[in-house]
């Protein structure tokens, strides 16, 4: 077995031209194009129509979780402050599986106070020594104020201490589809471990978006006031009148200046993400640049309806030579107004799958580029089962796989 590339126009088998027909049907009506290879750095080129000073920096459309620009997305940085992004997405989850309460408090302890509150001169809600805070008013304080010494509250009270709170952040990460962002400590401060990718902090901003909407509109307060102490929001997107309503800022020596920012206008939601700013004002400035491009530069295209067959993977062992698969919704892609870009597309899968297969068992993913930019990966699943076939189906499919083991073997000796 393998991993296995269909390209729309390399598709040999009778079953995989049945997975043709499906990519080709999307191409006639969208403009997407075959291609017989895809350059191993397609996925971190960045788009020529648009420039940005900001060293990597991604938009996405979360409604089609469609990239619109990536430059460098995919490089690890230090995140600063965003990786409050990830503590707040564990709290919320804790919350929402019923294991933490709004209701529920944490204590101030003598480390969380010098570390992160009043003491350290860093972001702080200038909570208390020792004092007694609900989960609420801390999740206020961390979104608004970028509060250090709520994130090391609530690291103490769930998990004991930072480091044991780092691990589960990273577990957690890992749970919601964060491949490459590791995670030390709970608000940010500097640690060569500590990494994430501009792409993964959008996706992490979309999964809380459409995750945990009660939570979510506590990233559009502007101030927030804790022992007597008022402050405001850190997020300079609030105040530009482009429909900003959330996310995050951070800034250290190390990092530069990022944000995870998102916006709404007619409907349309975008989510933009900066990494290593030289100032707060380049950030800004920057990622209202990028937002206006996507308001107003794109427009969504459908590649494949809801329900409707996207291609085939090939079966090992099954009473059917092929298992169609389908999409979790409508395939959207977002293209640039006006331009004919180029879409390519491929469905990528470890086979032949090994029967019997469950529908809705997960099988690959379709992979789209526009031009040279990997704009949108979506998971594909099986549309139907797929039961064991007879002894000699299975024989057969295993001759047929020894045959192209040894074709392959006899290749690669070339």
């Amino acid at each position: 077995m393998g991993v296995r590339r269909l390209w729309a126009s390399l598709l040999p088998g009778r079953g995989v031209r049945i997975a043709a027909a499906a990519l080709l049907a999307a191409a006639m009506a969208a403009g997407l194009y075959a291609a017989h290879a895809a350059p191993a750095a397609m996925a971190t080129k960045k788009d020529e129509a648009f420039q940005t000073s900001i060293p990597a920096a991604v938009v996405l459309d979360p409604d089609s979780n469609s990239l619109l620009f990536d430059k460098n997305g995919d490089q690890l940085v230090a995140p600063a402050s965003l990786a409050k992004l990830m503590t707040l997405e564990y709290v919320f989850n804790e919350i929402k599986q019923g294991r933490l309460k709004p209701d529920d408090t944490f204590r101030i302890s003598e480390n969380a106070w010098r570390k992160g509150g009043a003491p350290s001169h860093g972001s702080t809600m200038f909570a208390a020594i020792h004092s007694e805070i609900k989960v609420d008013d801390l999740i206020h304080g961390i979104i608004v104020d970028s509060a250090n010494d709520a994130c090391i509250a609530i690291a103490e009270g769930l998990a004991g201490n930072e480091t044991a709170f780092g691990a589960l952040l990273t577990k957690r990460a890992r749970e919601i589809g964060l491949e490459k962002s590791t995670f030390t400590n709970a608000e940010g401060y500097p640690d060569p471990n500590l990494r994430v990718t501009a792409r993964e902090m959008a996706e992490l901003a979309r999964h809380i978006i459409q995750t945990y909407p009660d939570f979510f509109p506590y990233f559009a307060e502007r101030e927030f006031t804790w022992n007597n102490i008022r402050q405001q929001n850190r997020n300079p997107l609030l105040g530009m009148g482009i429909g900003a309503d959330g996310m995050k800022t951070g800034e250290t020596a190390e990092a530069g200046f990022n944000l995870v920012g998102t916006a709404l206008q007619d409907n349309f939601r975008l989510i933009v993400v900066v990494t290593g700013a030289k100032s707060d004002k380049e950030r800004g400035d920057e990622a209202k640049k990028m937002l206006e491009m996507g308001f107003h530069g794109f427009e969504a295209r459908v590649l494949f309806a809801e329900g409707q067959n996207i291609g085939g993977a090939k079966v090992f062992g099954g009473d059917r030579s092929y298992v169609p698969l389908l999409a979790p919704g409508i395939v959207k892609v977002m293209m640039p107004r006006n331009a004919n870009e180029r879409l390519m597309a491929r469905i990528v899968y470890t086979g032949p799958v090994p029967a019997p297969i469950a529908k809705g068992q997960p099988i690959g993913k379709l992979m789209v580029w526009r031009g040279e930019n990997l704009a949108l990966e979506v998971p594909l699943a099986a549309a139907e089962d797929v039961g064991p076939g007879s002894m000699s189906q299975r024989a057969m499919d295993g001759a047929t796989e020894l045959m192209i083991g040894l074709f392959k073997a006899g290749v690669n000796k070339l």
